[in-house]
């Protein structure tokens, strides 16, 4: 008997969908155990009837639901409350989903000031009205779709790795609980701390390692180094792109890049601000010298309350 799955995709790229497709191999073995009901970036199926002839959105019931993207209007928020009706467990897919991801950026201002700078005040635009007929309304800000309904299964990342999605579908077949595992980067990164900063602050715009005479690892932490990294406040898990490669490292710290902070907090109740702050000062580094820490610390991760307008100076 296969395990029937409905797929949706809010407010985001599609880059978690091309994560289910990249499952590669894996993929094929799960496929005859799965039934994918509803999934609109891969097959047809529409909310009111394959002819229009329903007056309410519906989806198929399904075992397992999976939502990638932000709820950022009404259409969204009405989506993600049949998703959680009709299935028995759901799956929050990517950063936009789990946290509010690049979308929520936008919750630092207010619903009427975007408006007016994408349909009034940007320079490559016709001034015009806000649209408002045969749209969605947009809500006040980016939500989480844990602000709306219960998640049961968090998968993060911008976007996931194909053998995360791979391990929780495997896990939810065999009836087994899937969570990621609460450490940060950093208790996976292969680099050396000293817990001293070398230099002061500045932008990654070399390269972390001097290839031609250093390795990875035990090279010096990318952040002592001066560039600014987010692993001591990110929840570690996205080593798993690497499969049983040992040691696990962090794709980003892989990539010779610092941590961007994807794959969101620790622990659900962390404030990710408040514990880079304390992050960087403890090795010397001043914080003043980052220009948008608000939107630095939580590129990621501005819903659940985190990002806000900003009040305007007089």
């Amino acid at each position: 008997m296969s395990v029937k799955i409905a797929e949706e995709w809010l407010a985001c790229c599609g880059g978690c969908e091309v994560t289910i497709l990249d499952i590669g191999e894996p993929l094929l073995d799960l496929l005859p155990k799965l039934e994918f009901v509803h999934i609109p970036v891969l097959a047809d199926h529409k909310y009111f009837g394959q002819t229009g002839e329903k007056d309410k959105l519906e989806i198929p019931e399904a075992d397992v639901g999976i939502i990638s993207g932000g709820i950022r209007n009404e259409e969204h928020k009405e989506i993600t409350t049949e998703m959680r009706n009709k299935c028995k467990t759901l799956i929050a897919l990517g950063s936009c989903a789990c946290f509010g991801g690049i979308p929520a950026l936008a919750n630092q201002f207010p619903l009427q000031e975007l408006y007016d700078k994408v349909y009034r005040g940007s320079v490559s635009t016709d001034s015009a009205d806000t649209p408002n007929q045969d749209i969605p309304p947009l809500l006040d800000r980016v939500y989480a779709v844990d602000e709306v309904v219960k998640v049961d299964v968090y998968l993060p990342g911008c976007p996931s790795a194909p053998q995360i999605v791979a391990q929780a579908l495997i896990s939810l077949l065999e009836g087994k609980p899937f969570a990621l595992p609460e450490r940060s980067v950093c208790d996976d990164c292969p680099v050396k701390r000293e817990k001293k900063a070398l230099v002061s602050i500045k932008r990654p715009l070399e390269s972390m390692l001097d290839l031609e005479k250093e390795e990875l690892v035990g090279s010096r932490c990318f952040m002592e180094k001066g560039f600014l990294c987010l692993g001591p406040v990110t929840k570690t898990g996205c080593y798993m792109t690497s499969g049983e490669e040992q040691p696990h490292i962090p794709r980003c710290i892989k990539g010779l890049m610092p941590c961007r902070g994807c794959f969101g907090p620790i622990r659900k109740d962390a404030n990710p601000m408040v514990d880079m702050m304390g992050a960087i000062s403890s090795i010397g580094l001043n914080a003043q010298e980052i220009p948008d820490r608000a939107a630095t610390f939580y590129r990621y991760v501005g819903a659940q309350g985190r990002l806000r307008p900003i009040p305007k100076r007089n």
